[in-house]
Order: C-alpha cells, then sequence, then structure tokens
C-alpha cells in the first residue's frame, strides 16, 4: 500500500461527513462508488482462470481396464454414460428410463444446470442395461436393489475406487472426465457450436449460434468421431 495515501478507515470518516445527509442505503453506496471508480479511472484486476487438469487418454484406458475386469455390467454402463455423454453426475443420477429414446440414442436431461433441458447422445450399448432395468421394473436408468436412485456421492465413490485400483494417484473427479469429452471432441475437429447441444454451458457469445443449430446437426458429427473413442 502507497504510505503516502490516507488510511482506508479515515478516509470513510471523511466521506461520511459528505454522503450522511444523503441517508445512504447499499444500492446507492454501490453506485457512488462505481461512478467514482469510473471518474478515477480504476480498471478491475480480473482473477486469473486456471485451465481445469484434463486426464490424459491414457489414464482413461488405465481406468477402465480396471472397471472392465471387475466384470460389473452396471458400472461398466454407468461409466461409459458418463464418459460418452460428459453428463454431471447430478444430471447422471435423476436419468429415468422413460427419458431415454432407444430409437435416437439419445438421452433428454431435464433440468439441468440453470434448469435447463437438453438432450445427450449415447452407445447402444445401453439399450441392453435399459431392457436389464426394466425387467426389475426400476424407474430410473441406475437404481441399486433396493429400488433406489444412485446417489451423486456413490457415484463419485465408485469412480474414486476404480481411480485408486487403476493406479491414478491425482484426483480424478467426475467434472475432470467431462472436460475430457469436450477437449476430445475439440481435439477430432468438432466445432464449439456442434459441442455446445451436449455440454449444457451457455454463454452470451455463443447463445445466438448455439440457439439455431439443432441436435440432430450435430448428432452425425458426434457419431463419426465417437468410433475412435480411446473406449469402446
Amino acid at each position: 500500500m502507497n504510505s503516502h495515501r490516507t488510511s482506508p478507515k479515515k478516509k470513510a470518516r471523511e466521506l461520511a461527513k459528505y454522503l450522511r445527509a444523503e441517508r445512504p442505503d447499499y444500492p446507492y453506496l454501490k453506485s457512488v462508488f462505481r461512478a467514482l471508480r469510473t471518474e478515477l479511472e480504476v480498471e478491475i484486476s480480473k482473477a486469473e482462470h486456471r485451465l481445469p487438469e484434463v486426464p490424459t487418454e491414457e489414464e482413461l484406458r488405465q481406468f477402465y481396464q480396471v472397471a472392465w475386469q471387475t466384470r460389473n455390467f452396471a458400472d461398466m454402463i454407468l461409466i461409459k454414460t458418463l464418459f460418452y455423454t460428459g453428463v454431471r453426475v447430478s444430471e447422471l443420477v435423476s436419468i429415468r428410463l422413460a427419458d431415454v429414446d432407444v430409437e435416437r440414442c439419445q438421452i433428454r436431461i431435464n433440468h439441468g444446470k440453470g434448469d435447463k433441458d437438453r438432450q445427450v447422445p449415447f452407445r447402444e450399448l445401453l439399450a441392453l442395461h435399459m431392457q436389464r432395468m426394466r425387467e426389475k421394473q426400476a424407474t430410473y436408468l441406475f437404481e441399486s436393489v433396493r429400488k433406489k436412485k444412485y446417489t451423486d456421492r456413490g457415484v463419485r465413490k465408485m469412480l474414486e475406487r476404480y481411480a485408486r485400483a487403476a493406479g491414478i494417484s491425482r484426483s480424478m473427479s467426475p467434472r475432470k472426465w467431462r472436460h475430457f469429452l469436450f477437449t476430445w471432441l475439440k481435439k477430432q475437429g468438432i466445432d464449439d457450436a456442434l459441442i455446445q447441444p451436449y455440454s449444457g454451458h451457455e454463454s452470451r457469445q455463443s447463445l445466438e449460434i448455439y440457439s439455431r443449430l439443432s441436435l440432430a446437426d450435430a448428432q452425425k458429427e458426434y457419431n463419426q468421431v465417437m468410433g475412435r473413442f480411446p473406449i469402446q
């Protein structure tokens, strides 16, 4: 801090003499200091945004190999659904069987982040899992033997268990696997405008473009590149 500046407390008392007669409330003070910042040409320093950590293709293969060796079909389907669709865990555990369109290979995500609905693609193997769940008269795509839908925490613990078994020491949160999918799709040359309908992301800059794109426009591109996904 500059040693020649008046202390913040003393400066506040000086300003209070001018403002007290106005009987200012909080919104008014915010407006005053916003205008003062403009008059003094004070710029707001922007926080540095670190790029998220993204798992490597080798880590993905190691992770899935461990899951495959357990021969736990339900776990493998859940992990593949998470990896292939990039849905958030909170969205994953809330998928109902009625939300899955087998013919179109699409899953409807209801009330996703921002209370937005969207659709995401999936791979064909999910249909077999759905048949088994229907035979059990399940409501949700992923349910326990007690007919309770999986929990966010339960899925995270499952992923942590497989990561440890795969010898992956660093944290592998569901969000990082989500980042992997969208980063991988980007590397395959898929345009942001085609990725966005699946990701559930919104931005002022991209909304105008994305709103004009239908899921059908992206489905063909998705199907083409997913044949090269590191795990099948």
